[in-house]
């Protein structure tokens, strides 16, 4: 996976072009925001217009915006913000358009979401209002369900079975947030939590992934 310099957009579009075309990149890592700009913000179209030309893989992970640091004293930013900012990402992407302008790019967003999946109740009655229903013919679950979702920090009961009730199975791909996390304690959790069967997990483990990395299939 490669890196852009943003929010430097000329400079990431030739990086882009050099990752893809010279380094062979398999995809992008993107942070989920760059000082006050979120991933969906227009700033980024450009990127985002060459992304879905190239049916782009991108991973993201959350970051924390200049915002919102030490919000808390005394806990830290990924203890709460970075879920946060996640969220922030995921519906910025979906209700600013972005998701629908741009549907060959194939984006993976870290820890099952962040708090989307507790707040889909509210993101429901946004994508139900008069104002958005005709956008979103297949109600928010629909759009957030094009994205897929890794498992890093979240190998858990209580977030697993909210993620696999917003998103197929399909969409939840293995992840650890490794060194912070060992493989070993994610591959534990999931089978642990109680929520996925034999085949959900083997689904999770390795086949979700594998239409984004065609050369991993062998």
């Amino acid at each position: 996976m490669a890196a852009l310099p943003l929010p430097n957009i000329d400079a990431s579009l030739k990086e882009l072009e050099y990752a893809f075309d010279t380094l062979k990149a398999d995809g992008l890592g993107l942070f989920t925001v760059y000082g006050k700009k979120w991933l969906g913000d227009p700033i980024f179209n450009p990127i985002f217009e060459e992304l879905n030309r190239r049916k782009a893989v991108v991973y993201t992970h959350p970051n924390t915006s200049d915002c919102c640091r030490n919000l808390v004293p005394g806990v830290g930013d990924g203890a709460i913000e970075w879920g946060t900012d996640t969220t922030r990402a995921i519906t910025l992407m979906i209700f600013g358009g972005a998701a629908a302008r741009y549907p060959n790019v194939r984006m993976i967003w870290s820890h099952g979401g962040g708090t989307m999946p507790f707040l889909v109740e509210r993101f429901v009655g946004m994508a139900n209002s008069a104002q958005n229903k005709p956008k979103f013919p297949q109600g928010f679950q629909g759009a957030a369900g094009k994205f897929y979702y890794d498992t890093a920090q979240v190998a858990n009961p209580a977030a697993m079975s909210a993620l696999s009730k917003v998103v197929p199975v399909s969409q939840i791909v293995f992840g650890t947030d490794y060194p912070y996390r060992t493989p070993a304690e994610h591959v534990k959790g999931l089978k642990d939590c109680g929520v996925f069967s034999a085949r959900d997990l083997q689904m999770i483990d390795r086949e979700n992934v594998l239409p984004l990395f065609a050369r991993f299939k062998a």
